[in-house]
């Protein structure tokens, strides 16, 4: 028997698969894709005016080629920036088909249609969504390669509230779009097909991050249904967050893990023996200050340091956050926090800076003991290199974690590890 929310869920499901394509969203965590590689092209030189005259035409072909798909990539970068309103049809084939992994459409109209249905611009996008948005991270590709257009490949994260269930769940998918290019039609190029993947479903494990065509590939459309549906699914009463949350772009939602990119910012870090320790000291001397979560702890793996070492377990709360256009590095910190900071009875408290990073994160909900936080860290790391993913030298000594939520408060608590 289906309960009211199960019923729910597969209502919206069915609707999507038949109206909706999770379609190209999304902007800065770019790894090169294969199509981004150089290609030589070997030109022999001959003695005779005709070869020389022949070289010379086929190279300034191929600089009119390549400066007609840069302006293509333009023509993209604007397309996510808007939405796709407009969608510039003059540079799609007619017939183009475009085909993601619930969905497959042909034709700009239906295309069209599907993307203005999830940007809530149609009556049935009105009904079921609100909120989308797309994060564009690059364009590349696009290589002349003897005489042809090689794929253009996009990267992005798009995000959509499904407002037509009553707890409103936010869905999120990052991926990238493959774009097949054709010489022709009104603009010189057109888009004659678009197939998208998602990182959540699509990455082959132990496949290159550098080779986008090796590294996604399809799968049973059974598989996305199922990962978006469990985006939908109920969360249950979760505990609030201690303060504002420092903001990040999200660049990739993978298979038990995310990609997020962090503004340069500024806290304060105090040692600690308890969490509750650490939370007091840190939460007298930031009183008036407006703190942000999570409280980032860091902790040495006893195995990796040599007894004796000293090294302390860290508990960090940030404070300011470099705001967009402010450049990539930690603002200043606030007066009052420089007054107090390391002297007297805030001796032990100190101001650090974080310039801006990318950082992998995996949530957990246990409780943050030990055992719990070291093995949600290696599962992370196990995740990453089986997505073809380096993490940083050095990292393997110790443990970061975090928590949004007040030591001691209720509902399912929100934690991570870094």
């Amino acid at each position: 028997m289906m309960t009211k929310q199960s019923t729910a869920l597969t209502l919206l499901g069915s609707s999507l698969l038949l109206l909706a394509a999770t379609n190209p969203a999304a902007e800065a965590f770019c790894p090169p894709s294969s199509s981004t590689q150089k290609h030589t092209n070997k030109l022999f030189m001959s003695t005779t005016d005709a070869t020389g005259s022949s070289t010379s035409s086929s190279t300034t072909e191929n600089d009119e080629l390549a400066a007609t798909v840069t302006k293509l990539k333009r023509v993209l970068a604007k397309e996510y920036t808007s939405f796709f309103n407009p969608m510039v049809d003059s540079w799609y084939a007619p017939d183009v088909t475009f085909t993601d992994p619930m969905t497959s459409l042909s034709g700009v109209d239906s295309y069209r249609k599907n993307v203005d249905m999830l940007a809530g611009r149609t009556l049935m996008g009105k009904v079921l969504f609100e909120g989308a948005g797309i994060n564009l991270h690059s364009v590349t590709g696009g290589e002349i390669v003897n005489g042809r257009v090689d794929d253009i490949v996009t990267r992005w994260t798009l995000r959509l509230t499904a407002k037509v269930l009553p707890w409103s769940p936010e869905a999120v998918f990052s991926g990238v779009s493959v774009y097949k290019i054709a010489l022709g039609g009104k603009e010189g190029l057109s888009i004659v097909g678009q197939t998208d993947y998602w990182d959540s479903i699509n990455i082959q494990p132990d496949t290159p991050s550098t080779n986008v065509k090796q590294q996604y590939q399809t799968v049973p459309k059974n598989i996305a249904v199922s990962d978006f549906l469990a985006q939908l699914a109920p969360t249950g009463f979760l505990a609030p967050t201690a303060a504002p949350e420092l903001p990040y772009l999200l660049l990739r939602r993978g298979d038990g893990y995310e990609l997020r990119k962090y503004p340069g910012f500024v806290g304060v870090e105090t040692p600690y023996m308890r969490r509750d320790y650490g939370f007091g000291s840190l939460g007298a001397f930031a009183k008036g200050m407006d703190p942000l979560a999570p409280s980032i702890c860091k902790v040495y793996n006893d195995d990796n340091v040599d007894d004796g070492d000293g090294k302390e377990k860290m508990m960090m709360w940030p404070l300011k956050f470099a705001f967009p256009g402010e450049g990539t590095d930690a603002p200043p910190a606030p007066a009052a926090a420089i007054e107090k900071a390391g002297s007297g009875q805030w001796a032990s408290i100190n101001i650090m800076s974080q310039p801006e990073r990318i950082v992998a994160i995996r949530a957990f909900e246990d409780a943050a003991m030990g055992p719990v936080v070291r093995n949600a860290d290696r599962e992370l790391r196990a995740m990453l290199k089986r997505d073809g993913l380096e993490v940083e030298d050095g990292t393997e000594q110790y443990v970061l974690f975090t928590q949004y939520d007040a030591v001691h408060s209720m509902g399912k608590r929100r934690s991570e590890v870094w």
